[in-house]
């Protein structure tokens, strides 16, 4: 009989535990996190456990999915990082090349084929001009005036466009660059009508223009 009403105030204490943590855990409902809702909680709050320390579960709601206390926390995966693309490097801009040409002409004395100081200066001023400039060649003229023969006016002009032609390659020029030739007296650049006075002096400086030698280059290079 004793045995009974033992057993009777253990089921009691159960219920009454039950009640209890029923009604904490509407009272303890929107303070704690959602997944919580299910447990038992006596007046602590606290989950209650039986002898082997397993939580009870109220009727509300499905068991959780992890409680502090109650449940092993879940193992949290690592996170996929995608990879950080290389940075491209901008292409490089395309050279832009540009058309040249460049002409000068070195004048001579009378009956002369030596380069004068002046003639040299031109020179000079025409290889700088052309620096950087991809051509195949120079070309160089040899003029004579009308004053002397045929025979020796070509000669001279021959000489006129060998004494370029050296000058340019002692500075660098490759020799096969230079492409030359001489038309004497055959070209004039001033007319016979305007150059025709009895006196020799004023006949050498009005043909001035007619002994020299014309240089020309044409080709590409970069835009600067």
């Amino acid at each position: 009989m004793r045995n009974l009403f033992a057993g009777k105030q253990t089921t009691l204490a159960i219920a009454c535990a039950l009640a209890l943590g029923v009604f904490s855990a509407s009272l303890h409902a929107q303070d704690r996190n959602p997944n919580e809702n299910a447990l038992l909680l006596d007046t602590r709050g606290a989950p209650v456990m039986n002898a082997s320390q397993l939580c009870w579960h109220t009727a509300y709601g499905p068991p959780p999915a992890w409680t502090a206390g109650c449940h092993a926390e879940p193992k949290v995966l690592a996170q996929y990082v995608a990879p950080v693309a290389a940075p491209v490097a901008a292409a490089a801009p395309l050279p832009i090349y540009e058309k040249a040409a460049f002409d000068a002409s070195v004048l001579f004395d009378s009956d002369k084929s030596a380069l004068r100081p002046a003639g040299r200066d031109t020179l000079d001023a025409f290889l700088r001009d052309i620096r950087g400039l991809d051509s195949q060649s120079i070309v160089a003229v040899g003029y004579a005036d009308r004053m002397g023969s045929d025979a020796a006016n070509q000669v001279l002009s021959e000489e006129r466009v060998d004494a370029v032609k050296t000058y340019l390659v002692d500075r660098g020029v490759a020799a096969d660059r230079v492409q030359t030739r001489a038309v004497g007296e055959t070209r004039p650049g001033t007319l016979a009508e305007d150059c025709k006075s009895a006196d020799k002096a004023s006949n050498v400086a009005c043909m001035q223009a007619d002994r020299r030698v014309f240089i020309e280059i044409s080709g590409m290079r970069l835009a600067k």
